[in-house]
């Protein structure tokens, strides 16, 4: 019969060769967004590649985290406001079933879509270790920002106003094209207080 020794050393191994196959690298600032295709709350499913030519913030969320509903309910306005210049906002729910997602949704109501990521697939892809966390993704696919942790309304709008600026000054007609600088800062990651999901 094995000793607890031994049953320990095998589980610490056991969890470090799982994690040797895992996506567990952050994407970083200035990469492209890993792709993405996830079932929607509201049914159907929703591929990143859709959104090509907006800017898109992608959230990932679970009702645990104590921040997450007054953030969630605190962008609905910004988002109302900012959608018709091109922002879109995907709510990536980490690890959790279809009625959990769907209670607190109805509880805090807003209107951008909600997808669910159950097994975590997306969230390791993208290299989430704590929740809640925001990449910014501007209208070519390219990741040029982050919120990590607990954040505001102004803080998010902080980062999607220039990347919406910079999407509708780049559908200027090409003949003016030539004349727009090509040089770009890198993108800022904001480090707030998260939770493990």
């Amino acid at each position: 019969m094995p000793t607890p020794g031994t049953i320990l050393t095998a589980l610490v191994l056991l969890a470090l060769l799982s994690g040797c196959g895992s996506e567990r690298t952050t994407v970083a600032n200035d990469e492209p967004a890993p792709p993405l295709e996830l079932e929607q709350l509201a049914g159907g499913r929703i591929a990143l590649e859709e959104f090509r030519g907006r800017v898109v913030a992608l959230r990932f969320w679970a009702d645990w985290c104590p921040f997450c509903r007054s953030e969630m309910r605190e962008l609905e306005p910004m988002y109302q406001q900012l959608r018709e210049r091109g922002l879109e906002i995907l709510a990536v729910n980490v690890g959790q079933d279809r009625s959990r997602v769907e209670r607190f949704v109805d509880s805090v109501g807003y209107s951008y879509p909600t997808l669910l990521d159950p097994d975590s697939t997306i969230a390791r892809r993208y290299g989430v270790i704590a929740i809640p966390v925001t990449f910014f993704i501007d209208h070519e696919g390219i990741v040029r920002g982050r919120i990590l942790g607990e954040s505001d309304a102004a803080t998010f709008e902080r980062l999607a106003v220039p990347l919406l600026t910079e999407s509708e000054s780049n559908a200027v007609p090409a003949s003016s094209a030539g004349r727009q600088s090509g040089h770009e800062e890198p993108g800022p990651t904001l480090v707030g207080e998260g939770e493990r999901p």
